[in-house]
């Protein structure tokens, strides 16, 4: 093989700029994601190195499908289930204090 040839064998890699345009983000959002290990990657010499492979999952990883409509949701009500709270003392009136450049004023 002579210099400057690629090997067919090899798989052609790309660079976070070039995934970053294929994602339509930041070079900087594609190197922090990698950093984080978030998305698959391969680490050499010269920073991180996408392959066909990988961009074709980082796009499943971030894809966003339609999912069913929970009613509960559309109600506007909590799932969460209530408890009845009991108070024990008094209730109790709260005031606001002075702002503290017009206590220092005076």
């Amino acid at each position: 093989m002579k210099q400057g040839q690629r090997s067919e064998s090899l798989p052609l890699t790309y660079s976070p700029a070039e995934v970053a345009e294929a994602l339509d983000c930041s070079e900087w959002w594609v190197k922090e994601q990698a950093r984080r290990r978030r998305i698959p990657f391969i680490r050499s010499g010269s920073g991180y190195r996408f392959t066909r492979a990988h961009v074709d999952e980082i796009f499943l990883i971030f894809e966003e499908r339609p999912g069913q409509v929970d009613t509960l949701e559309t109600r506007g009500t909590s799932t969460r289930p209530r408890t009845s709270s009991r108070l024990d003392g008094p209730v109790v009136q709260l005031r606001a204090r002075r702002p503290r450049r017009t206590r220092n004023a005076a």
